[in-house]
């Protein structure tokens, strides 16, 4: 079995390629730092005797995108699990933001996300077989008003899923939507407040697992998960 995660050097997505790694999953990966990359795939092979392969990638480039997506075809066959999970938060209100932080975070937010569900959604359907998750975020039903822009993103992400999971459905591919709350990550470096204000990266790791354990006729559509104490 093999698997694709975007933004897997660090936090959720270093989380989620360890335990599927040790699942017994092949990983592919991508991230902005080939050395980052390395080092979690010298890592993964170590440790969980898998294969594990990685490329430099700005998924927010296009063409670097699909590079990613041509060097993941070229090494697995066939790809049974996708995880999109690279995008960024950049804090702003809509009315006074700078003009270009809308698109700028929706080309990394939702567009990537966007053609690497088509590139290998395609061979899914096709296979008849495969899963894809999408990070979205709690702003996606919940707004956030300090970063507006970055909520409009997570909403058209979940609007995406959404689609696809109705669209894939017929042919035995499921589709799920994680919404984690504050997730305490490296951009949370720094901070007074206690780790049980957060959701941890491996909470949302071992959401994705125990989806992928569910039996072959149940989909999780999608999960929510909330500090236990409130958002921040």
């Amino acid at each position: 079995m093999n698997a694709i995660i975007t933004g897997a050097t660090k936090g959720i997505g270093r989380a989620i390629a360890l335990i599927l790694a040790d699942a017994g999953y092949n990983i592919a990966i991508c991230a902005r730092s080939q050395p980052d990359i390395d080092d979690l795939c010298n890592e993964i092979k170590e440790t969980y005797q898998v294969q594990a392969i990685g490329l430099q990638t700005d998924c927010s480039n296009s063409s670097q995108l699909n590079h990613f997506a041509d060097f993941v075809q070229q090494h697995f066959p066939t790809v049974e699990v996708l995880v999109n999970n690279a995008g960024m938060y950049i804090p702003g209100t809509i009315l006074d933001e700078p003009d270009n932080l809308l698109q700028e975070q929706l080309q990394l937010n939702l567009f990537a996300a966007h053609s690497l569900c088509r590139i290998f959604g395609k061979k899914m359907r096709e296979d008849k077989n495969g899963h894809i998750f999408n990070i979205c975020s709690i702003a996606a039903i919940k707004p956030v008003i300090t970063a507006g822009s970055y909520t409009v993103t997570k909403v058209a992400l979940l609007g995406l899923t959404r689609v696809l999971r109705d669209e894939l459905m017929p042919y035995n591919v499921k589709v799920t939507a994680i919404l984690p709350g504050s997730t305490l990550t490296a951009s949370w470096e720094g901070t007074d407040l206690p780790p049980d204000r957060f959701v941890s990266a491996s909470d949302v790791a071992n959401a994705i697992l125990a989806s992928l354990k569910m039996s072959k006729g149940a989909n999780v559509d999608e999960v929510v998960i909330r500090p236990l104490k409130g958002e921040i």
